[in-house]
């Protein structure tokens, strides 16, 4: 835990090398700080904008000790790091925000909605899968359709099938390679949205304004901020977003998914322990962006402002869209942020741009 706010040049270790490494590397580098990556490409995009980086898997520990030493504080960017990993560099008396607690349990599925429904937060109704027989048990009195999917990794659409007849269980359970599972209800909503949350060592809780998603083949299109949603949805979701902060007594910035369901009850779809891809608005909708603001949390700085300036469209730009970056560049009223990936492979998110809408 940091009892005091880390100095100028202070150095931050990040797990995690993509895109959101790189962000938040580049928030880091203007607030003063140094930072050094740690993940297992060369040249990665985080790599190309920070003061250093260690190339390894996350679970070296002649590696991840070094970082241990060096750092002052140590986070992550993304939720498939070894939790082991997190408990390592505690040991090795690194200070690390977010918690292993916190990343365990939002890693698995099962154990995030289990806590959710602890912490007194709706979910759609789940049962856990280990073996074909338990799934084809709880789809004869569950209800169909229903989505199967892994309990662990798995994102953008990936590791997830929906099942609509009891015939289609052998081959849905098949593909996902017999890995453990969560099957879950449909949840019947008229819109999704998301709240981006920060926490501090000292428990301050600051939320951005809600933001509305479409997604497109399992993948976010665009997101939306401020949404146009009622004060009541306003004030649940940031409840919401409160609570799983305090429940996991989280220090950084995360992302809570919401199902908004007739009548306006809400309901958790997913936690992302991270920065999270419907917060890029806040880069030109907010003084202090998502990336800022966790740079600020886990080095205990005070919490930025997150009132919205303005309202933000942001659009994500997956494989070969960014190669139509000169006419992006042009648009008025937008910015264009580019990921620095060598290969704009279909689906793969290569950059996003926002739109100013007011």
């Amino acid at each position: 835990m940091l009892k005091e706010p880390l100095p100028l040049g202070s150095t931050i270790g990040i797990l995690g090398d993509g895109q959101l490494g790189r962000m938040l590397s580049q928030a880091a580098s203007r607030l003063g700080f140094k930072v050094v990556t740690f993940g297992p490409d060369a040249g990665s995009p985080a790599a190309q904008v920070s003061l250093a980086s260690k190339v390894a898997a996350y679970t070296d520990e002649a590696v991840l000790a070094r970082l241990a030493e060096s750092c002052d504080v140590i986070t992550f960017e993304f939720e498939t790091v070894p939790a082991a990993s997190l408990d390592f560099l505690t040991g090795r008396g690194a200070v690390v925000a977010p918690s292993s607690k916190a990343l365990r349990i939002t890693q698995d599925r099962v154990l995030e909605k289990s806590f959710a429904r602890e912490a007194g937060i709706g979910t759609v109704d789940f049962y856990e899968i280990n073996s074909l027989s338990d799934l084809q048990g709880v789809l004869k009195s569950s209800g169909l359709p229903a989505l199967l999917k892994t309990r662990r990794e798995g994102y953008d659409g990936k590791g997830q099938v929906w099942i609509k007849s009891l015939e289609e269980a052998p081959a849905a359970y098949d593909s996902l390679n017999g890995r453990p599972s969560i099957l879950e209800a449909k949840a019947s909503f008229t819109r999704e949205i998301s709240v981006v949350a920060a926490r501090g060592w000292n428990g301050e809780v600051k939320t951005f304004p809600i933001g509305e998603n479409h997604h497109v083949g399992g993948i976010l299109s665009t997101t939306l901020a401020p949404a146009q949603v009622s004060e009541a949805v306003t004030a649940a979701a940031h409840e919401i977003a409160r609570k799983v902060l305090e429940g996991l007594d989280y220090v950084g910035v995360l992302a809570v998914e919401l199902f908004v369901l007739p009548g306006d009850e809400l309901l958790l779809n997913e936690i992302a322990p991270r920065v999270h891809n419907s917060g890029h608005w806040t880069q030109d909708g907010c003084l202090c962006d998502q990336f800022e603001q966790h740079i600020r949390a886990v080095t205990g700085w005070p919490l930025g402002d997150t009132s919205a300036r303005c309202t933000v469209e942001m659009t994500n730009l997956l494989g070969p869209d960014i190669l139509e970056w000169p006419a992006l560049a042009a648009e008025p009223q937008s910015r264009l942020y580019v990921y620095g990936k060598d290969e704009p492979r279909p689906g793969r998110k290569m950059g996003h741009i926002n739109r100013i809408k007011v």
